[in-house]
């Protein structure tokens, strides 16, 4: 009984741990407390098996475990995203872009989801935050959306999938706890997912397009009286065309100066230069731009001009994650400060969400060194390996499991505890059938992503049903009483989304090309070939290289 208990005594600490998480137990406890007490039976099965071979002793390893996770400047990226996200969600900027979106797109059929999907993109982009961005465009575009005739499981499901876009697009916490789990650079996550990032909020924009198509009751337009920014678009084209051409002469001047990075630094001079133009435009009264477009490139410009400095010097190595993101903490008080709305409570409210999150991913980070010391102990990398590798059809075989394995769990569990538990115990696994990290990750994240919309503990769904109304009200604008929204409209909406995420892992793992296309081919260190030269009795080198100095 003792060897048997002994040889399976990994899985059963595993199982126990996630018994553990689904009492409710908080997580960074859970882990320490599992990998204690497991630590023990392990110490006193010892004597009388020959599976496990624990001592008292190892424990004194945990002091450096800890102090590991606190020297980890990889980290600090995270409260610095944190602090940028909320200072722009506080300060009014969702809510700016979600207006003026929302009436640029108006008077198209779907052109609320629409706008949803694309400030949902910005946001991602500029907050990294799921509940700053769902809560945001719940509170603000819900309303409107119910009282010109929405769908209301389209209505929330848009919201809460597009809240969740930040899981994927830089500057993603997600991506961030991911390259610190699987050894890899945040920058190269962060290259690797913008393309997937970018065709999964296509994909969005595709299925809200193919209901205006087939189902236009579902997604009605704005009507006139809706519209509160009169004039037309036109010159709005009009500037972006002539923003376009200076961006390309900027391209073709810098590209003979820079060896990389021209064409980020010639799109921000587009974009500062129809800033610029709009500014005039109105502060002369020139009255060439309408209300509409002058609205659009005031509003929209500045969050765009965040991404450039944050992820643009990112990708172009100027500057660390860490580095970016104290950039970005630093644009996004400065963007509050220029619309007056900097202010003490502002950021008291900030560094209190901000400290609060950083402890919670610490604590959990410290509980996983313990709950790894003792797993790893009692050879539980070697189970979760040979579980694993015995799986049929090779690489796709695994990722399939993988992607299994994660999705069920998402079901249950926060994406931090399976990106702390579960993805460290799988890396080896992936290494040993040569299955790029960056590639792995990033699926794994889209993965993740999906747990914010799966029922019955996918955050997305919470956060959209604390702003969204349960019970009928009072219309401000209109006068009538709107019905409220049910739960089961909200999983109702959320799952059309799901499987539009599904489709998007399917085609990332099926064409690896867009995540590492640019990544060169990994090394194998057995086939390096060290060439030593012959030397002559004399010392001479036989092939005419001189021999190397002696310091006999």
């Amino acid at each position: 009984m003792i060897d048997l208990i002994a040889h399976n005594l990994a899985p059963i600490m595993f199982l126990a741990l996630i018994g553990f998480l689904l009492l409710g137990y908080p997580v960074a406890f859970a882990l320490a407390a599992n990998g204690l007490l497991f630590f023990f039976i392990a110490v006193e099965l010892s004597p009388y098996s020959n599976e496990i071979s624990l001592s008292w002793p190892l424990l004194q390893t945990l002091p450096g475990r800890v102090l590991d996770v606190m020297r980890n400047e990889t980290l600090l990226a995270i409260p610095f995203f944190t602090f940028m996200g909320i200072i722009l969600e506080k300060s009014g900027m969702a809510e700016d872009l979600l207006d003026t979106v929302g009436q640029l797109f108006g008077p198209v059929r779907g052109g609320l989801a629409f706008a949803v999907i694309l400030v949902g993109a910005l946001l991602a982009a500029t907050t990294g935050v799921v509940a700053a961005s769902v809560i945001a465009m719940g509170l603000i575009s819900l309303p409107i959306m119910l009282r010109y005739g929405y769908s209301r499981p389209v209505a929330t499901g848009v919201i809460a999938a597009s809240g969740t876009l930040a899981q994927i697009i830089p500057p993603s916490l997600v991506l961030i706890v991911l390259a610190d789990q699987l050894g890899r650079s945040v920058g190269d996550f962060y290259a690797g997912a913008l393309i997937p990032g970018l065709m999964l909020t296509g994909l969005y924009g595709l299925y809200i397009a193919a209901l205006a198509v087939f189902r236009p009751e579902l997604v009605p337009a704005l009507p006139l009286q809706a519209r509160t920014l009169k004039g037309s678009p036109a010159p709005l084209a009009v500037l972006l065309l002539l923003a376009a051409g200076a961006g390309w002469l900027a391209y073709w001047f810098l590209s003979g100066v820079l060896k990389e990075g021209a064409g980020i630094w010639a799109a921000a001079l587009a974009a500062a230069l129809s800033y610029a133009l709009a500014q005039a435009d109105r502060g002369l009264g020139l009255n060439l731009l309408s209300d509409l477009a002058r609205r659009v490139v005031l509003v929209l410009v500045p969050p765009l001009a965040l991404i450039f400095l944050v992820l643009g010097t990112i990708f172009l190595g100027i500057a660390t994650p860490t580095e970016g993101g104290a950039m970005g903490a630093t644009g996004a008080m400065a963007l509050a400060a220029a619309r007056r709305r900097l202010d003490v409570r502002l950021l008291s409210d900030a560094l209190q969400a901000t400290t609060l999150l950083s402890c919670f991913v610490i604590f959990i980070l410290i509980g996983s060194r313990i709950f790894s010391l003792t797993f790893y102990g009692i050879n539980g990398h070697v189970w979760v390996e040979e579980l694993f590798l015995g799986v049929p059809g090779g690489v796709l075989g695994f990722l399939l499991a993988v992607n299994l394995l994660v999705f069920i769990l998402g079901c249950f569990l926060d994406f931090f505890e399976i990106a702390f538990i579960v993805v460290p115990l799988l890396a080896p696994v992936a290494s040993a059938l040569g299955i790029d990290l960056v590639w792995f990750g990033i699926i794994l994240a889209m993965n993740l992503q999906t747990s914010f919309l799966t029922p019955p503990f996918g955050f997305a769904l919470f956060y959209m049903r604390s702003v969204a109304p349960a019970q009928p009200y009072a219309d401000k604008v209109t006068g009538r009483t709107i019905a409220g929204v049910s739960t089961a409209q909200i999983y109702r909406g959320a799952a059309s989304f799901i499987v539009l995420q599904l489709v998007m892992i399917a085609v990332v793992t099926m064409f690896p090309g867009l995540v590492i296309s640019e990544r060169p081919p990994p090394v194998d260190p057995a086939t390096i070939e060290i060439i030593i030269p012959e030397q002559a009795p004399g010392g001479e080198s036989l092939d005419g290289v001189p021999p190397p100095p002696s310091f006999d």
